[in-house]
């Protein structure tokens, strides 16, 4: 696996959103939306859609399965060219849900865009709903692998991410979530479960302040040791005894995804459970 360039980095910071951008666009380009397959699904009698990706032997050999939540006023298209977890991960099956319209407490109050509930209770648990869906589709469709199931997302979908970490956790084997901060510790506090936490440093949005703490706090949560050692480069990893270790990799950049983010999830994936559990 290629390590996190320095240089990527420093370019993502000074002019990261123009580059994700130009990504992302030579992405459809290139049509990296072949291979996915629309999906429509009926929750409370609304339409809900999603991208979805299977290896052919999904319907017959246990498959890892991985959920991708695009960040507040993204898409399924968007999130799936910008993460492209199907192509660095061929042999999972991945599905790249897509929101409804949603008001935000950062941006967006009037809802104009789409995004995902951020607290359990609210909008009907619309969108809980729509998870819970989802996977019952996909157990029934394909030899789901039940160990090995896993959520990430960007900003709005990283914060989503925590959100099914608290009211959904026993499904994951481990979460990566990306620019959020979990803010409902004290309301439905998280079990252990291994993590990768992907921050800015400069994040104007969901501030780093606050991704820190949340980040201390999952640390305490999986038992992790005081001392962290490098995993890759900028990411720390933190032991725990408990087998639920927590990775922190941050970046010097300011609310975006960086491009060298994805062969890191999909690695960190692989390894939780380790080969043989």
């Amino acid at each position: 696996m290629k390590q996190i360039n320095r240089h990527v980095f420093l370019t993502l910071c000074a002019g990261g959103l123009a580059l994700l951008l130009n990504v992302t666009a030579q992405a459809a380009a290139d049509g990296d939306d072949q291979g996915l397959k629309h999906l429509e699904f009926t929750v409370d009698g609304a339409t809900r859609e999603a991208l979805l990706y299977a290896p052919m032997k999904a319907k017959t050999a246990s498959t890892p399965l991985v959920f991708v939540f695009h960040g507040h006023g993204g898409s399924s298209q968007q999130v799936s060219r910008g993460f492209g977890i199907h192509r660095l991960w061929p042999q999972a099956i991945v599905i790249y849900p897509q929101g409804l319209n949603t008001a935000g407490k950062l941006v967006d109050p009037e809802g104009k865009k789409t995004g995902w509930q951020n607290t359990a209770g609210i909008l009907q648990d619309r969108d809980l709903k729509f998870f819970d869906t989802m996977l019952a589709q996909l157990k029934q469709d394909y030899k789901v692998d039940e160990k090995r199931i896993y959520c990430t997302g960007h900003s709005n979908g990283g914060g989503f991410t925590y959100l099914l970490w608290a009211e959904r956790g026993e499904v994951f084997a481990a979460v990566a979530p990306s620019s959020a901060a979990y803010r409902g510790l004290l309301k439905t506090p998280l079990k252990p479960k291994p993590c990768l936490h992907i921050g800015g440093e400069k994040d104007p949005l969901v501030k780093f302040e606050w991704q820190k703490q949340t980040m201390d706090s999952v640390r305490k949560i999986n038992g992790c040791d005081e001392e962290g050692k490098e995993w890759a480069k900028y990411c720390t990893l933190y032991p725990s005894k408990t087998g639920t270790p927590f990775i922190a990799a941050i970046h010097p950049g300011g609310h975006i995804f960086p491009t060298q983010a994805p062969p890191l999830i999909v690695r960190f994936f692989k390894e939780h459970p380790p080969a043989g559990k």
